[in-house]
């Protein structure tokens, strides 16, 4: 029997538990004989070269923005190194003022599948694109697939069987958010409602400064198939470079990394349309 393509989920959407700094270029003290148009600084502070007036106010502006530069790298400086361990109100606060900007993302996957009784290892590589509640993920092969979701609507194309399964998530469309959309723009207040979160520390992956967060979810039903997620933002972004599930009883995981990620590009709405053969042979599974 064909192994289903909802491995790459972490629940089973058939069963009863569907689920800055500004910098102010201070300029150079012109050469004799220099021409009246001065650098581009100059031209908005001094207008010519003549203006004494101009020139003295043009000076107090540069040594007052340029104590003001080096004051804040100070300050920027003695915040990182005394702001101590991150603590679950500040890392909530971070993802909250990140998620009023978020727009959309793209991003290269890399998914490995652990079973622990095994010692088994499987790993998948695919791309990733995020624009609001859409979301296109495409494994390559060998075990190629396509999973388009799109409002209510979640589709899972199997090329190897030219077969598209396609699914209504209605009332189990939040439980399905709580995975595909893990991070991506969710907020600190969002994560609180559907968790309990524990600040585990730091950790560089990928040269990147992380927080690690676990959570465990409030759900019964989705405990049931997930008793604990790790999920490490980057502290530059405050994005997900890495996501474990951790599978209730068995012990297995997955682990899903996330690389070349660009925050808020410019995604057609085209790229979240089925582009699937017209002779592909449509389920809608029932459950």
């Amino acid at each position: 029997m064909a192994r289903s393509p909802f491995t790459t989920l972490p629940f089973s959407l058939t069963s009863g538990n569907q689920c800055c700094a500004l910098f102010l270029n201070a300029g150079t003290s012109p050469t004799a004989g220099a021409s009246k148009s001065l650098c581009y600084h100059d031209a908005i502070f001094c207008g010519e070269t003549g203006s004494s007036g101009g020139l003295l106010i043009a000076n107090r502006i540069r040594i007052v923005a340029l104590a003001l530069f080096a004051l804040g790298m100070v300050c920027a400086g003695a915040w990182a190194q005394g702001r101590g361990p991150w603590t679950l109100g500040s890392v909530l606060h971070q993802l909250d003022m990140q998620a009023k900007t978020f727009r959309s993302l793209s991003a290269d996957v890399e998914r490995t599948k652990v079973t622990v009784v095994v010692d088994d290892h499987s790993t998948e590589t695919g791309s990733l694109l995020v624009r609001g509640d859409k979301m296109l993920l495409q494994m390559k092969a060998p075990d190629a697939r396509t999973i388009l979701r799109t409002g209510d609507n979640l589709y899972v194309y199997t090329p190897g069987l030219n077969r598209v399964e396609e699914y209504n998530l209605g009332k189990n469309r939040t439980m399905v958010d709580q995975f595909l959309l893990l991070g991506f723009g969710t907020s600190g207040k969002e994560l609180q409602k559907s968790y309990l979160i524990t600040v585990l520390g730091e950790q560089t992956l990928d040269d990147k400064k992380t927080v690690e967060l676990e959570l465990t979810p409030k759900s019964s039903d989705v405990r049931n198939q997930i008793s604990k997620i790790q999920i490490w933002f980057d502290e530059s972004s405050w994005l997900p470079v890495q996501q474990q599930f951790n599978e209730t009883g068995s012990g297995d995981y997955f682990t899903v990394r996330y690389s070349k990620i660009v925050r808020n590009p410019s995604i057609s709405e085209s790229e979240f349309k089925p582009h699937w053969p017209k002779n592909t042979e449509k389920l809608r599974p029932q459950g």
